[in-house]
């Protein structure tokens, strides 16, 4: 939501639309124009942009001022010479509220039975009320000279309020003609350039009248705003109307002046001018950016999740440049491979994921968005911020090698080291950290054992000749949710150690008798002896020989 922030604010999750303060429509509103605030307010649905309302909001007027007039009593003329239908000008009632029956006033004469008066009521061009008094018949000044009556003025809200405006009447010559314009409405263009010299317009009332009842002085009614006032300056005398303070980017450039032509006769007499002036600005000031951010921002930087989905929406972008024409147009780029700027409606945008992001190759993006009008020269502005892309646990823990190979002397104690299994995560957190664990197949018993740093060590002594190799595999899973799991193949050698003494397997008895027949320069072997050994390699080569008995024999 943006301009309108300070005003209201929007619940994300039940899109209820609160006020942050209370609302004074009569500080906010002109009388003659609709009391609204325009409010942009992004809908998205989790991570997606889904559409940008436009809410128009309108500030209902209560009844909380009562009509006043500007004075709480006049003192009129009339002189008994005065025919019927004489008209006397008296201040009309101002009520501050904006609201058309709160504001709409309507008044009444109280006036006892016997008095010539009546109450004549016509409106202004400002949507106010000329007031006068009527006289019904001549006066007699000999007969009486002072009348008391109250003018009562009552608005239209629900309670109605009102104020009451005592009129002192004197009989006595008067004056008799008003001030008059050469019209009633003015329109002037102007450029927005203060000068002391130049007049923006010159008004000129005329008052038929002579003397101290002719002279007239001109005066801002009280239907001209603040704002026209501070920015405008009026000759009391002269009717100039100078513009003496330049109006700031951002203000309204189309403004209505209320000017009374008041005389100095007695009672006074006034006529009204609307003037209205175009402001026309040759500025060119460069586009003001505004940001809102879907996800949390501090420091400049705001955070996306490494999963969040290509089109999904990350920021509001809204640009304000109050210059006139092309000073005014603007168009906004954002040059990153990974995020991208579309155009919403006028002045409008979305941040947009353009590419899947990946923590583990860039974790930070610097982004600059620039808006440039078309004024010339043309100008521009930046807003510089980053998007720190999140981690997830999107990445398998990975070993270093894709067989593990070792080798153990066996008859050894337990928890002899047998080597290490290394892996890696590239994930942040829980998704990084590793635990390892063995597996084995078919119930298979493992003697061994693997620790949190992946180091194997032996759980008993082991026996090359019980086995001389094992092939198992290792698992090494992370903490992320959910977690990510690999395995990898490890094989274990068990070197022999010459712990078997050789036997025989033929003869299998001990002692072993052979008969035989001698038979002189006979080369024929006399019988073969076999033996085994349980250890391998060269712990199994074996070498025979004759240790005794050999005194009568040759081998």
């Amino acid at each position: 939501m943006s301009d309108s922030g300070q005003l209201f604010r929007v619940s994300k999750n039940t899109g209820k639309l609160y006020t942050t303060q209370i609302i004074d429509a009569e500080l906010m509103c002109k009388r003659e124009k609709e009391c609204y605030k325009m409010i942009d307010i992004a809908m998205r649905k989790r991570t997606s942009f889904i559409k940008l309302l436009e809410i128009k909001v309108i500030i209902q007027d209560i009844n909380d001022h009562q009509p006043t007039f500007s004075k709480k009593e006049v003192f009129i003329q009339l002189s008994e010479r005065d025919s019927k239908g004489t008209k006397i000008s008296i201040p009309n009632a101002i009520d501050r509220d904006v609201g058309l029956l709160n504001s709409q006033i309507t008044y009444q004469l109280k006036k006892n039975r016997d008095e010539p008066f009546t109450l004549s009521v016509s409106e202004r061009v400002d949507g106010t009320s000329d007031l006068s008094i009527i006289l019904e018949n001549k006066l007699n000044r000999e007969s009486k000279d002072t009348f008391r009556i109250q003018v009562i003025a009552k608005d239209g809200g629900l309670p109605a309020k009102q104020s009451i405006l005592n009129v002192h009447i004197s009989v006595t010559d008067v004056n008799d003609n008003p001030p008059v314009f050469s019209q009633k409405d003015y329109n002037v263009s102007m450029n927005n350039e203060p000068s002391r010299i130049t007049p923006v317009l010159i008004l000129s009332a005329k008052d038929l009248d002579t003397g101290v009842n002719g002279k007239v002085s001109h005066h801002f009614s009280l239907k001209t705003s603040e704002i026209v006032k501070s920015h405008f300056h009026l000759n009391k005398e002269t009717g100039e109307i100078f513009l003496h303070k330049r109006f700031s980017l951002g203000q309204e450039l189309l403004h209505n002046l209320y000017v009374e032509a008041i005389d100095g006769g007695s009672p006074l007499l006034s006529s009204l001018a609307k003037v209205s002036i175009n402001v026309i600005s040759q500025q060119n000031n460069p586009p003001t950016i505004n940001i809102n951010f879907v996800f949390e921002f501090t420091a400049n930087t705001t955070t996306i999740s490494e999963e969040l989905e290509v089109g999904s929406f990350i920021a509001f972008v809204k640009v304000t440049d109050h210059d006139v024409g092309q000073n005014g147009e603007v168009r906004c780029d954002l040059h990153h491979d990974k995020f991208q700027l579309q155009n919403i409606g006028i002045k409008k945008y979305k941040v947009i994921l353009r590419s899947p992001v990946d923590r583990e190759t860039e974790d930070l993006h610097d982004i600059v968005i620039t808006c440039y009008d078309k004024g010339s020269p043309p100008l521009h502005s930046k807003k510089e911020f980053s998007i720190k892309v999140v981690d997830v646990n999107d990445v398998r823990p990975q070993f270093f090698r894709e067989i593990y190979r070792f080798s153990i002397d066996e008859n050894q104690k337990s928890q002899i080291p047998v080597g290490f299994i290394n892996a890696s995560d590239q994930d942040l957190g829980a998704g990084g950290e590793l635990t390892y664990s063995l597996l084995t197949k078919d119930k298979q018993f493992l003697p061994f054992q693997i620790k949190r740093n992946g180091l194997i060590s032996t759980l008993n002594s082991i026996d090359h000749e019980m086995q001389n190799i094992y092939k198992f595999q290792v698992l090494v899973k992370d903490n992320g949710i959910p977690p990510l799991n690999n395995t990898v193949d490890v094989i274990v050698d068990v070197r022999d150690e010459n712990d078997n003494a050789p036997y025989f397997t033929f003869p299998r008895i001990n002692p072993y008798t052979l008969d035989l027949s001698y038979y002189p320069h006979h080369t024929k072997n006399i019988t073969v002896l076999k033996a085994s050994d349980r250890d391998s390699r060269e712990n199994a080569f074996l070498k025979y020989e004759i240790t005794s008995g050999n005194d009568n024999f040759r081998q």
